[in-house]
Formats: C-alpha cells, structure tokens, sequence
C-alpha cells in the first residue's frame, strides 16, 4: 500500500467543468482507492492503493472521470515518494528571496522532450526562471502569475500535458500522502485487540 497524490489539469477555474470535491472524493472510493482526501477546490486528490502500475491507474481514473462528469481532465500522478524527489531537488531551495507562492512546479505526464527543452530554453518573456527537469519544472514568477505571459508560452511548447502547483500545495500534499501512508501501515500492521488476542489464542492452542 502506498499513498498516491493525483492532481487534475484546468479544473474549477471558471465557470465550465465545475463539480464538488465530495464528488471527486466519491469517484475515487468507488474505483477502491482508500482513504481519498482532496486539498483545495482544483483538483487534487490524496490516497492510498496498491497498484503499482501507475499508467494504467491514470488511465482507470481518467475514464471514470470523464464517465461521470461529462468531460476529460488530463490526471497526472505522483507517488510520495516521487513528490518527496521534488522537493528534494528544489533549484531554489538556498535562495532567500524566494516566495513560496511565487513558486510553481508544473508536474509532465512524461519525461520532457529533447525538443521541448530547447524551446523551453529560448523563451525570454520577463523576470521568470525556469528549471527544467525531466518529469517537472520549476518556475519562480517574482511578481506572481496572474499577468505573466510565460504560462501561455509554455502552454504552447508542453502542448498542455502538465499541470502546475505552487509550492505551498506541493509540500502540503505530500504533508497529507505521508500522513495517509502512516495511517495505511497502522491499519495493517496494529497490534492485534483482546478479541484479536483472544481468537490467536484459540488457533494457537494457547
């Protein structure tokens, strides 16, 4: 079992492709995914499951959403401890300027493209920074993102397969995915009750 941190791309942002996170959450417990909590109202949802195959999990997900919504919404997906790399590998850990909500990782479905890495490197549109990485990207926006033209830049290059969030969602998600796996492990391997006891006694001959 382990804890899975699933974020959705363009969700709830206007007034289309709008739908409740009780919803999501009720989607996710009846493909059996334990323990779905969600964090904010974009999209993102925090389980637990044992599959390893995480291709054919986005897949599962994204037709069941599609089915009971009405419309596709790209699914990316991370374990925790893919999402704990990330923060590991932050570029802009040691800088002291930096704003955690000026900070945004844009989360690829698949590994980043010699091609797309070049273009990404060409783009000189303002103060932005961007770090790219294989499967993410880190992009500081000094004076927010709201009227930076970089998203829509990117937009062009990604072709629309990742989805973005700033660093104080990033840790949080993975605050929750940890403390998910804690609760998974302790429903697993707790200690057995005095009806546990006694029903171990009884097969034991004790």
């Amino acid at each position: 079992m382990q804890a899975i941190i699933a974020m959705l791309r363009g969700v709830n942002v206007g007034p289309h492709n709008r739908f409740s996170m009780d919803a999501l959450r009720a989607l996710f417990g009846s493909l059996k995914l334990r323990n779905a909590q969600t964090y904010l109202q974009s999209g993102n949802v925090v389980f637990a499951s044992n599959e390893r195959n995480l291709s054919a999990l986005c897949k599962r997900i994204d037709d069941a959403f599609e089915k009971t919504f009405g419309f596709r919404a790209a699914v990316i997906l991370r374990t925790a401890a893919e999402m704990r790399k990330v923060i590991s590998k932050n570029p802009f850990a040691e800088r002291k300027d930096i704003e955690p909500s000026k900070l945004l990782v844009t989360f690829l479905a698949e590994d980043l493209s010699p091609e797309a890495q070049k273009d990404l490197d060409a783009i000189t549109v303002g103060p932005e920074e961007i770090n790219a990485q294989a499967r993410e990207l880190y992009v500081y926006f000094p004076n927010g993102v709201g009227r930076s033209k970089l998203p829509a830049m990117m937009d062009r290059v990604l072709k629309r397969s990742g989805t973005a969030r700033n660093w104080n969602s990033v840790t949080k998600m993975l605050e929750m995915a940890e403390q998910i796996q804690s609760e998974e492990k302790l429903d697993v391997f707790s200690p057995p009750t005095e009806k546990g006891r006694d029903t171990l006694s009884n097969l034991h001959g004790d």
